[in-house]
C-alpha cells in the first residue's frame, strides 16, 4: 500500500476514534449555551458521551429538562442528601475518573463555573488528555487555568451569533505581542499566524471566542499594531508594526 494512502487511512482512523466526553454540572450552569459548546468541542472529536448531573426534582433545572432529549444528553440524578453539600460534584468526578482510566476517551469537556473541578481538570491533563472548560465570566481563575482551554459561554454565544463585535483590550494586545516575539520570523519580520496562535494558546483562558471573534485572523485584523498578510496557498502571516 502506498505510503500516502496508509497515512490517510491512519488519519481517518484517528479522527473516527477521537471520543469526547461532555460532563455538565446542571446545578451550576444554564442550558442556553449548549449548542455552541458542542460546536467548540468538535475541535477535539465527536462528543459521544453526554451527561448532565443534578437534582432533577428542582424547578431550577426545568431549562435543562426540556432539551436533554433534543441533544441526546443522559441525565444523572443526584439528590441533595445533606443541606449545603453538593453530591453532583462528587458524582461527576467519579464518572470522569472512570472514563479516564477505561482509556477510550481522548478529550473532556467540563461545563461548570465551580472551582471544585480544578483538581479534576489538572488530573486529567496529567494523563496528556485535553480538557475544555465552559463556564461564566465569574468562573474562578483556578479552574480556568487548570483546563487546557477555558471558554466563557456568554462570549461564545455572542461570537456564534455575531451579536457583538470583537474587542481587543490592553491585556490581550500584550499577550499577542509576547506570542509574536517568541515566534520565528522571516527576514521581513512576519511570523506564521498558526505559530503565534499556538504560543498564545499556552494560556488556557486564551480563545478567540472569549473576545468576541470566531477566527484568530479576524482578531489580528482588529489589532492596529499588527499587519496581516495573506500569502499564496492560504497561509497567513502577521507582523508587529512599530
Amino acid at each position: 500500500m502506498p505510503c500516502l494512502l496508509r497515512f490517510i487511512l491512519l488519519l481517518m482512523s484517528k479522527m473516527q476514534n477521537d471520543n469526547i466526553a461532555l460532563l455538565i454540572d446542571a446545578d451550576n450552569i444554564g442550558a442556553s449555551g449548549l449548542d455552541p459548546v458542542l460546536t467548540a468541542l468538535a475541535e477535539l472529536g465527536t462528543v459521544n458521551i453526554r451527561r448532565a448531573y443534578g437534582n432533577w426534582t428542582k424547578s431550577a433545572l426545568k431549562g435543562w429538562s426540556g432539551i436533554l432529549h433534543k441533544y441526546g444528553i443522559e441525565p444523572q440524578q443526584q439528590f441533595d442528601i445533606t443541606k449545603g453539600k453538593n453530591a453532583t460534584d462528587m458524582k461527576m468526578t467519579i464518572d470522569a475518573m472512570d472514563l479516564l482510566f477505561r482509556g477510550n476517551v481522548s478529550g473532556f469537556g467540563i461545563m461548570s463555573s465551580d472551582s471544585d473541578f480544578m483538581p479534576l481538570a489538572m488530573r486529567i491533563r496529567q494523563e496528556g488528555i485535553p480538557v475544555y472548560g465552559f463556564g461564566s465570566a465569574k468562573t474562578p481563575e483556578g479552574f480556568r487555568q487548570a483546563c487546557s482551554r477555558f471558554i466563557d459561554v456568554d462570549a461564545l454565544m455572542k461570537a456564534e451569533s455575531n451579536d457583538d463585535s470583537g474587542k481587543v483590550d490592553e491585556d490581550l494586545q500584550k499577550l499577542l505581542v509576547d506570542a509574536y516575539k517568541a515566534s520565528s520570523r522571516d527576514e521581513k519580520g512576519f511570523a506564521s499566524l498558526s505559530e503565534v496562535g499556538k504560543l498564545a494558546g499556552n494560556r488556557s483562558s486564551f480563545d478567540v471566542r472569549n473576545y468576541g471573534f470566531t477566527k484568530l485572523v479576524d482578531m489580528f485584523d482588529a489589532v492596529p499594531s499588527f499587519d496581516v498578510q495573506r500569502r499564496d496557498g492560504g497561509s497567513v502571516w502577521v507582523r508587529r508594526l512599530r
